[in-house]
């Protein structure tokens, strides 16, 4: 993929980084956690493990949605997600209490960088101030900026559930810049979902690097640089 435009025309006084699916790979360790879920639990001994993936990721998927409008708490996404997919594929859902928490368990086990992530943070931090800006539950999060040194090395971290709003909402764009001190168009999100992370950061007046595979070529606009490599990222920030 190419520059959008000459990469002299940006000059970001602050870059915020996503941090599931842009840093670590959520997609990854979310499947190996539901795959062991599969081989821990008899429960799931009638059902194929691909459709178990395939059904809570349909599920939690609209379960955030539904969440990220406010229309459910997160202790009732957290609920949802494995009641409903129990529910889906015809098992008993009395027992998603207890297979949350394991699913909890397992995820932890599988947490890694993305392929180039951690290499690309390091250079940028070393010109840029960074911070990190996720969407997501504080305990979890918070485990994740332990396991990964991020508290040491992002001078700020913005989780939605502490802020009270999730990406897209205008919010916990606010939010996270006052918190760099700077102008909104001062700011860089680096990040990999369209809807959260492009369309919510450009609508509020940020610069916005867009991590993606390319798998949806029209969607483009709102992203002032895409890439799908981090070498990319670095060579356009010249870092």
């Amino acid at each position: 993929m190419a520059f959008k435009f000459d990469p002299l025309q940006v000059d970001p006084k602050f870059i915020y980084f996503d941090l599931d699916d842009t840093l670590l790979n959520h997609k990854k360790a979310e499947r190996a956690a539901l795959l062991d879920l599969h081989d821990y639990f008899s429960l799931f001994d009638s059902v194929d493990a691909d459709r178990l993936v395939e059904t809570y990721h349909k599920i939690n998927g609209e379960q955030w949605v539904l969440y990220s409008e406010g229309e459910i708490n997160s202790d009732q996404l957290q609920q949802n997600r494995f009641e409903l997919t129990l529910r889906a594929l015809g098992l008993n859902d009395e027992h998603f209490d207890k297979i949350g928490s394991k699913y909890l368990q397992f995820y932890q086990n599988h947490w890694q960088w993305i392929d180039g992530a951690r290499e690309a943070f390091q250079r940028v931090r070393t010109r840029y101030n960074v911070g990190i800006l996720t969407n997501g539950f504080t305990e979890v999060q918070k485990k994740k900026f332990k396991r990964f040194n991020l508290y040491d090395q992002a001078k700020y971290l913005v989780i939605s559930e502490e802020v009270g709003v999730l990406k897209p909402n205008p919010a916990i764009f606010e939010h996270a810049t006052r918190l760099a001190g700077y102008k909104a168009g001062e700011i860089l999100y680096v990040g990999d979902s369209y809807r959260s992370d492009v369309t919510g950061g450009h609508s509020y007046g940020w610069n916005v690097a867009w991590y993606t595979n390319g798998s949806d070529p029209n969607q483009t606009d709102g992203a002032d640089f895409i890439f799908k490599s981090y070498n990319k990222l670095c060579d356009w920030l010249n870092v």
